[in-house]
């Protein structure tokens, strides 16, 4: 957008902080100002949509869309307003979690949407994770519950174990991850859950869950980027049906700080491969980043609270990266994560060693 009107008009238009349903002259103004500017795919009412965005069919036999909205660390009266934005611009997959601590804020912007019609609740894919406090099997059900009334919704489309972790001190964790497990498999037998899934776990804690496992985890989502390809875990899962989500698909540039790294560290955004491919293609680094997940069979979780990137992060589905600049992407050597779990390592255990943690 240029020119101060149309700055104006975003300002207003995009600031859902009180997330009531927009007026009707706000309605018409939003209407008129994307279909002037929007660019691609078709509007209704003023939404975005996108007809061509790729998914995938899980182990449960639901459809995962490709291209989701990522909601951690997204402040207090910012999360909303991006939710009700991506929506609104084509996204149909919205990710959440409790520890994110916002997902009542997540829950008003979607029955926002919901109320003005155009988007149906079916068409919404909501993912949400249990927090490592309510593993006890008989919280996962309360827990589970919590967040569905904080997100508005009759039942969640994803619910995977977060870490696996429970905050206990000693050999093993406790409660076994295996019984929390069959607590996440009882909510699909009562309807609350169409798919269960796991993240931030390891081939080993994969193996262990599913020797005992009556319904097999339907997606695993970890860490995975450029910087950090995560591949042996990604072609484990390939060959079990199992999808796999990648979150920090950028790089997680925005928290160095909270996760203690070193604030002048490689940045993925700015890597030379990643700009002359960006050059190359007319495109910017975050969408090369995004697209580069999709072409590698991953879904992908972008988080941006910004209007503008959020548009232009689903523009990724007509386009692909050429074979040679793909090869390139995928052996970039230098290889970290960014979100390491060393926050969760206790020399009194269960997990003494990062080493521990992922089993690497």
């Amino acid at each position: 957008m240029s020119g101060n009107r149309a700055v104006a008009a975003s300002t207003e238009i995009y600031d859902y902080t009180q997330l009531k349903q927009l007026t009707k002259d706000q309605k018409a103004e939003l209407e008129m100002l994307e279909q002037a500017e929007l660019g691609t795919g078709s509007t209704v009412s003023g939404y975005r949509i996108i007809d061509n965005q790729l998914s995938a069919k899980l182990l449960s036999g639901h459809t995962i869309p490709l291209v989701g909205l990522g909601t951690w660390k997204s402040a207090k009266g910012e999360v909303g307003a991006a939710v009700a934005t991506a929506l609104r611009q084509g996204y149909r997959h919205i990710d959440c979690a409790r520890v994110y601590q916002n997902e009542h804020e997540v829950g008003e912007a979607l029955e926002a949407v919901l109320a003005e019609g155009v988007v149906q609740r079916g068409e919404i894919f909501i993912t949400s994770k249990l927090w490592n406090t309510d593993h006890e099997p008989a919280r996962v059900e309360a827990a589970c519950r919590k967040s569905m009334e904080d997100l508005r919704v009759s039942y969640l489309d994803l619910y995977l174990v977060h870490w696996p972790v429970t905050g206990n001190v000693g050999p093993e964790v406790q409660p076994p991850l295996e019984g929390t497990w069959a607590a996440m498999e009882a909510l699909v037998d009562k309807g609350l859950v169409r798919s269960i899934g796991v993240s931030n776990f390891s081939t080993r804690k994969l193996e262990r869950l599913m020797a005992t496992a009556r319904i097999k985890p339907a997606v695993v989502q970890v860490e995975s980027h450029p910087y950090f390809r995560n591949e042996s875990l990604r072609a484990w899962c390939s060959d079990r049906g199992i999808h796999l989500t990648a979150y920090s698909p950028l790089g997680s540039p925005d928290s160095a700080a909270m996760l203690r790294r070193a604030e002048d560290g490689p940045s993925l955004l700015k890597d030379p491969v990643v700009a002359e491919a960006a050059a190359r293609l007319g495109r910017n680094a975050g969408q090369i980043l995004i697209r580069w997940a999709l072409q590698r069979g991953t879904s992908v979780l972008p988080k941006s609270v910004n209007p503008e990137r959020i548009k232009s992060n689903l523009e990724v589905f007509d386009w692909e990266i050429p074979a040679d600049m793909y090869e390139q992407l995928s052996n970039l050597a230098h290889q970290q994560r960014m979100v390491d779990g060393s926050f969760w390592i206790n020399p009194a255990g269960p997990y003494r060693t990062l080493q521990d943690l992922w089993d690497e």
